[in-house]
């Protein structure tokens, strides 16, 4: 075939990364129980927002969460108030970092050694000989907390420097200066030294959405929303659509989530606030958490005026299969459930897994050529049909950190490749819509997820239900509280917000066996705390049932349980 394609014959493929980290903050005095938020700031939206930045002719659709701008947001107001007005940090770990004097307490140094355990030691540890040798330090310390009194000071202060420094966003360990200088010195930093990573940290978090809003104003890139918190929306209205895809799924003992479409429209409407708040404009699309849908949901993404919405392959196969059509060799095309004015796109779970689960060991030109050659085939099978279009969606954070450089080389060829292409058209969602109006019909839907076109990573486990069930009888009790007229206005906003983040779908994501005992552990405490703020809310006294843990995990998944693939492997 000619090199010289029409432009209209290109194949449209979108490349669209979600953001995502739940809401790790005790919302009753702002602290964080854990760092993620601003780690991944640093390290990957960073990064991500540069490689589109730096390759003038890519484009990509990338979505945050609400929960995550509003931390996002909440850490640059924090280091603005450090540095400006003399206030603590609330992230316990970036206060560490800052403080002058490090107390002597066991307790805090262990905290601190075990903080910054926490990274991939083969792409963020190993790379660095002196952080290396501090990490063996800790995990001996670890082991034998009796030699924790010998290690100074300056051990602690250096252990923190280097944590901060292995998350640092490529493109800024590349490029800044400072950062370049903190490396070469390598230990016995001062004070100065981490003020200085400090002032780096607060640029690069500050200036994150500013850098996604001239992005969008280029023409460079297109930004989606998730409702609100984040919740698993096909569950909150209707927990029997579990069913549809696992019919033989135990479920909780709870038939139904109070209030569930009209928490469902909470969520959406919220999410809409908050994304315009900080972005300017309104959302034209929305990733469903987790790609969470069903035919309710989709009624009422349409009904809040989304022009599109995207999904799980296996969601569209099954929901194909249910409606007795019988698919060509080209399922990458734009569909429309009934008469919904929302236009559904499916992720391609094939060519997404690639890049989320198998190609951090390649070659970064070997991975691409591979990526290309995928899309070739496709190209070859659709060129009868204008319309296809390939989604490639996956997680546009947690994957990099398995990759050599946090994903550099990987995410530059992968741009400059799919550009010079020439049966390629990268592109957005919108911009597939502006002249593409053929969709094809999908008369039912099967309510799944992105990840195996089913629930079972939130709901039908013993855990998860259980889970599930303390929700629904906290919802009850807010219900009541609510309909009794006991709270101010004010009190009754802080908890609505404080219900919406124990909707969260993170938490379920995590609970039962499959995961590490440390994640399980801290995703227990986390969701119980969130749940007993509620309470305290609304002034009744938490269930005795919320002081134990419920859920102990003993698995050790790939990923470190972070990402799953859309299909079974």
């Amino acid at each position: 075939m000619s090199d010289n394609i029409k432009e209209l014959d290109r194949l449209n493929v979108v490349i669209y990364w979600h953001m995502h980290q739940p809401e790790y903050r005790d919302l009753r005095n702002g602290g964080y129980h854990l760092p993620w938020t601003y780690l991944h700031t640093i390290k990957d939206y960073v990064d991500m927002a540069a490689h589109l930045e730096n390759n003038i002719d890519a484009r990509a659709v990338v979505n945050f969460s609400p929960v995550l701008l509003e931390q996002i947001d909440d850490y640059a107001q924090q280091l603005n108030n450090y540095f400006n007005h003399g206030k603590a940090l609330r992230d316990p770990l970036l206060s560490a970092l800052a403080d002058p004097v490090l107390f002597h307490d066991d307790e805090r140094r262990i905290f601190i050694i075990k903080s910054c355990l926490r990274a991939n030691k083969q792409r963020m540890v190993d790379r660095f000989d002196v952080f290396k040798t501090l990490t063996e330090m800790a995990e001996t310390a670890i082991r034998n907390k009796e030699k924790l009194g010998y290690y100074s000071q300056q051990y602690f202060f250096d252990f923190l420097v280097w944590y901060n420094l292995a998350w640092i966003a490529e493109t800024v360990r590349n490029e800044d200066k400072r950062i370049k200088a903190l490396m070469k010195k390598e230990r016995h930093f001062t004070l100065h030294d981490r003020h200085l990573l400090l002032e780096v940290i607060n640029e690069l978090i500050s200036g994150v959405i500013p850098r996604y809003v001239k992005l969008v104003e280029e023409d460079r890139i297109e930004l989606s929303m998730t409702p609100y918190a984040h919740p698993i929306v096909p569950l909150l209205i209707d927990l029997n659509s579990t069913k549809q895809a696992m019919p033989e799924a135990e479920l909780p003992l709870a038939n139904e989530y109070p209030d569930g479409l009209e928490r469902s429209r909470w969520h959406m409407q919220k999410g809409i606030e908050v994304f315009k708040h900080y972005f300017g404009f309104e959302p034209q699309g929305c990733w469903p958490s987790e790609g969470s849908i069903s035919e309710e949901t989709i009624e009422l993404i349409s009904e809040m005026g989304m022009k599109w919405l995207a999904s799980g392959e296996a969601v569209l196969r099954n929901s194909i299969q249910k409606s007795g059509n019988t698919p060509d060799n080209c399922i990458h095309q734009a569909y429309q459930y009934q008469d919904t004015v929302t236009t559904c796109f499916f992720r391609d779970d094939g060519l997404s897994d690639l890049i989320g689960f198998k190609y951090s060991d390649w070659h970064a030109d070997d991975a691409v050529a591979n990526l290309v050659s995928h899309l070739e085939s496709i190209f070859d099978n659709c060129k009868n049909k204008p319309n296809a279009v390939v989604s490639i969606i996956l997680d546009g954070e947690n994957a990099w950190e398995y990759y050599p450089q946090n994903g550099f080389h990987f995410i530059s060829a992968l741009y400059e490749s799919l550009i010079k292409h020439k049966k390629i058209k990268l592109t957005t969602y919108s911009e597939y819509l502006d002249t593409h109006k053929s969709k094809e019909k999908l008369d039912s839907i099967v309510a799944g997820s992105w990840v195996y076109g089913t629930f079972s990573t939130w709901i039908g486990e013993k855990d998860k239900n259980r889970a599930w069930d303390m929700l629904i009888e906290a919802k009850k009790v807010y219900d009541r509280t609510i309909k009794e007229k006991k709270l101010s206005e004010n009190e009754k906003k802080l908890a609505e917000i404080q219900l919406a983040i124990c909707e969260s779908s993170d938490w379920f994501w995590w609970f039962g066996e499959y995961n590490s005992a440390e994640s399980v552990a801290a995703f227990d405490e986390q969701y119980r705390l969130h749940l007993c703020n509620l309470y305290q809310l609304i002034n009744v006294e938490p269930p005795d049932y919320l002081a134990n843990a419920f859920s102990f995990g003993t698995g050790d998944p790939a990923m470190g349980g972070t990402m799953l693939p859309g299909q079974h492997q």
